[in-house]
């Protein structure tokens, strides 16, 4: 008699402009699943990958350069975080979506990632047949809207390297921690003078956007942009988004997402 299937993963983004929260709910959302007995794994992107890791330090020496050359072009910005996640899903979520061992040795380290280096072994010692749910904090809607709608590259091209890199793999539910710039930016502004671990700590520390502490550079125009381009999408295919209000308290936030997150898992048993 062979082994029972187990039912196939839940797999859930987070996004969100700057100052947004949605790593902190992302670690919350994780949190709380292994509190629940499931078996959770907790990424971020750029990186868990040894290519992904190196291609985050590239862009954020990139922008830190001197001399008068200006900043990464928007097209060469794109291709360096496609290449980062067709790493990160061949290597780690497609093997876990599938039921397999990732290919990849796991998580970035501290100094990297905002989730603490989480390991891939999370969810080890959860209940027996419990359904797997991988958490990403970011995935291709931040290239739609970051690089699309904020950059301004043509949208059929994005749309078109992000099917190609990740072969068409799609998150079950993507989360939308939406705030207007103002506020969002604002968050960032108070934490900016705060040390890592500080009370303010819980609305990411800014580790945020792709980890690189580059994006909150831009104008406000650019953010707006961003905004507009993530409620495009969520309008979109409104059946695979939970847009919430960030301005809500965390524990507020942490429950909404919950109870979604819950009924698709009920529903797939």
């Amino acid at each position: 008699m062979g082994r029972p299937t187990l039912p196939a993963p839940l797999f859930v983004a987070f996004e969100g402009g700057e100052g947004s929260g949605k790593t902190t709910q992302a670690r919350l959302l994780h949190s709380r699943l292994l509190q629940e007995g499931y078996s959770a794994y907790l990424f971020h992107e750029p990186g868990e990958t040894p290519v992904g890791n190196r291609i985050r330090e590239l862009l954020k020496a990139e922008r830190a350069k001197s001399g008068g050359q200006g900043p990464i072009s928007p097209m060469a910005e794109l291709l360096l975080f496609c290449a980062a996640r067709v790493e990160f899903v061949d290597r780690v979520l497609s093997p876990i979506l599938r039921g397999e061992k990732p290919r990849s040795s796991g998580p970035s380290s501290p100094t990297n990632s905002p989730q603490g280096a989480l390991p891939l072994e999370s969810g080890q010692g959860a209940r027996s047949g419990a359904k797997a749910v991988v958490v990403c904090d970011r995935y291709v809607a931040s290239t739609v809207a970051y690089q699309g709608y904020g950059r301004g590259l043509p949208l059929d091209q994005v749309h078109l390297l992000n099917g190609w890199v990740t072969h068409g793999l799609k998150p079950g539910l993507t989360v939308l921690l939406d705030i207007s710039p103002e506020q969002g930016l604002g968050r960032v502004r108070a934490q900016k003078s705060l040390p890592w671990g500080t009370e303010a700590a819980p609305t990411e520390g800014r580790q945020d956007v792709e980890g690189l502490r580059r994006f909150e550079e831009e104008p406000l125009a650019f953010h707006q942009r961003v905004r507009e381009g993530y409620l495009a999408l969520a309008r979109e295919a409104p059946r695979g988004w939970l847009v919430v209000d960030a301005t809500l308290p965390r524990e507020e936030l942490a429950a909404a997402v919950w109870r979604r997150v819950a009924a698709l898992l009920r529903r797939d048993r």
